[in-house]
């Protein structure tokens, strides 16, 4: 065995495979039958009230930190079986009717354990976190069984940690120093174990206002940006009102997000929660359309625009895209969501256009894209009860480990199975992905409807993908979805009406500098700094837009009335001018 001295001498890379090597032995510690670390208890141990823990290297000791990351295996949670989620639309995470698959107290202590409370947390920088969670502090907090320190912790960065602990990507675990050297710590489960403990200990509850500044604002979306805004706001003392075009609050969280991955009874225990705080919510109000925005203009002394992309990246040059049964994910994703929601509810026979739903049952199914999104149209397609699904991707396939130009902390561009990956694969024995290739056309029947898609295969050069002559292929299909992100696209009939002037960056105090990976973080509002602000979440593979209309910037000690809102928009008019780049605004 090399000495540290001679340790020293070795490169960076080399250097960490040798203390892999040294310090992680290959006695696997996690109990088949049990998927938790197997545990032992002596009845005359002093720690008797919790049991050992079988260690890395055979040896049962008590738990603790110090050298936990190297004792203990990484174990994340387990999805309830592909097979049998696979026929209902409950969420993938393990319920309380699981509990051999959820992890107990002991488990959860142990993941946390691996915690390194490394010197530079990059969990919690940009690269990890967007919302630059305290992660190593709430995962101390989980380890020492301090759970309501544990949520408040997580509620100082995190609005709504239940949604994210659910569908985020979770780039901290890819930022993780753990992972250098052996997997990440289980940041994501963590999470989620937190917030859900709170809610059934009662942790969490209203928090009213105790003062009001007697100043009020419009929210326009209540996607989980326009949430947020609206919860850092009504902290603040503000009188809120968010408006919705949809029939359910929620946005992206209640129709773009399926029940398998996010409960929509999750989403509304924190709408509800946000109403006894004293946020007002409207819903079938679009803004541009049944309700004029001079009215907000006129009773709100601001007005905060979330409204997110909603304009989907089609294939309009593709031949053939305009057959029927070629739709974006978003209209597949929404309208099976508003389907289960009727049926639930029981009033789906009264309120169901059934000619205007999409389904999967069926048919041969191409998801062309990948990605979140890609995966949940996979996903709800094999509960549809579909024939087939194929998923096509532009990029070959990716590296089972990071490729040179990808390296740590970067987001891990390697290759892994989703769960509607694994639900393919679990119900018809092969993965659905199709690596590197291109639609060159859609195939009609004489009715006008889809039966085949024709592509190519492409290889990457310095200019782009590019088709591969030669190498055409059809593919039978009666349902193509496209999941290929969304352009960012303002809402023109709102940003026309109030007449926005040029667009400028803008960054609130509590936002992390790096926007791109997570759009909560482009709602947190720290200052009130203009009659109109507007936010644009985009779709995590496209540079958020977050910009500032100023209109007419006011005190923060001043308390203006409605009544004159209208007046001070137009005395300031759409000339008002602008910081420069890198310029705060007045009143900042």
């Amino acid at each position: 065995m090399l000495s540290l001295s001679r340790l020293r001498l070795l490169s960076p890379s080399k250097r960490l495979q040798t203390l892999n090597a040294r310090f992680l032995t290959n006695v696997n510690p996690i109990d088949e039958d049990t998927g938790k670390h197997e545990l032992w208890r002596d009845s005359v141990s002093q720690h008797d009230n919790e049991p050992m823990v079988r260690r890395r290297d055979g040896t049962y000791e008590p738990i603790e930190k110090l050298r936990g990351f190297i004792n203990y295996q990484r174990n994340p949670e387990p999805y309830r079986d592909p097979l049998e989620r696979v026929t209902d639309w409950g969420e993938l995470n393990p319920t309380e009717e699981d509990m051999d698959l959820r992890h107990n107290e002991v488990e959860r202590k142990v993941q946390a354990a691996r915690c390194m409370d490394c010197g530079t947390p990059f969990c919690s920088t940009h690269s990890g976190c967007p919302v630059n969670n305290k992660i190593p502090e709430w995962n101390n907090l989980v380890y020492e069984g301090m759970m309501s320190e544990a949520i408040e912790n997580l509620h100082s960065t995190n609005n709504f940690p239940e949604f994210t602990g659910r569908v985020c990507p979770a780039p901290c675990e890819g930022a993780c120093v753990a992972g250098l050297v052996d997997n990440p710590v289980t940041i994501k489960n963590l999470e989620y174990s937190i917030v859900d403990k709170a809610w059934e200990d009662g942790y969490i509850v209203p928090r009213i206002p105790r003062t009001r500044t007697g100043m009020s604002v419009a929210i326009v979306g209540s996607g989980p940006a326009g949430l947020a805004a609206a919860d850092e706001l009504n902290q603040m003392g503000h009188k809120v009102t968010v408006f919705e075009r949809e029939d359910r609050i929620g946005g992206l969280l209640m129709y773009g997000i399926p029940n398998m991955k996010l409960s929509k009874d999750t989403v509304d225990r924190r709408v509800n929660l946000l109403r006894e705080e004293g946020i007002e919510f409207v819903t079938n109000a679009d803004i541009g359309k049944n309700i004029d925005v001079n009215e907000l203009r006129s009773n709100f002394d601001s007005l905060c625009l979330c409204v997110g992309a909603t304009k989907p990246r089609g294939l309009d040059e593709v031949p053939g895209a305009d057959l029927k049964g070629v739709h974006f994910a978003m209209e597949f994703l929404t309208k099976n969501q508003k389907r289960l929601l009727m049926t639930r509810e029981g009033n789906l026979e009264s309120n169901w256009e059934k000619e205007e739903f999409i389904t999967a049952a069926g048919k041969d199914v191409i998801v062309i894209g990948g990605g979140d999104t890609g995966t949940d149209c996979i996903g709800t397609s094999m509960r549809h009860r579909c024939k087939s699904v194929t998923n096509f991707e532009l990029m070959p396939q990716p590296p089972e480990q990071r490729a040179p130009d990808n390296p740590w902390p970067q987001w891990p561009r390697v290759y892994g199975v989703d769960y509607g990956h694994a639900e393919v694969k679990a119900v018809f024995g092969s993965d659905p992905r199709e690596y590197g290739v291109m639609t060159k056309e859609f195939l009609g029947d004489s009715d006008g409807k889809l039966r085949a898609l024709v592509t190519q295969e492409v290889e990457i050069t310095k200019n782009g993908p590019r088709p591969v002559e030669g190498t055409e292929r059809e593919w039978k299909a009666d349902l193509a979805i496209l999941s290929m992100g969304f352009v960012p696209t303002p809402a023109s009939c709102i940003a026309d009406a109030i007449k926005a002037i040029p667009l400028i960056p803008y960054l609130s105090q509590r936002t992390s500098t790096n926007m791109a990976e997570n759009d909560l973080a482009t709602a947190m509002v720290m200052n009130m700094t203009a009659s109109i602000i507007i936010l644009t979440s985009l779709d995590s593979a496209d540079e958020p837009v977050m910009a500032m209309v100023r209109i007419a910037p006011h005190s923060k000690h001043t308390n203006p009335s409605p009544r004159n809102a209208k007046a001070r928009c137009s005395e300031a008019g759409a000339n008002a001018p602008t910081p420069r780049d890198g310029e705060p605004a007045e009143g900042s």
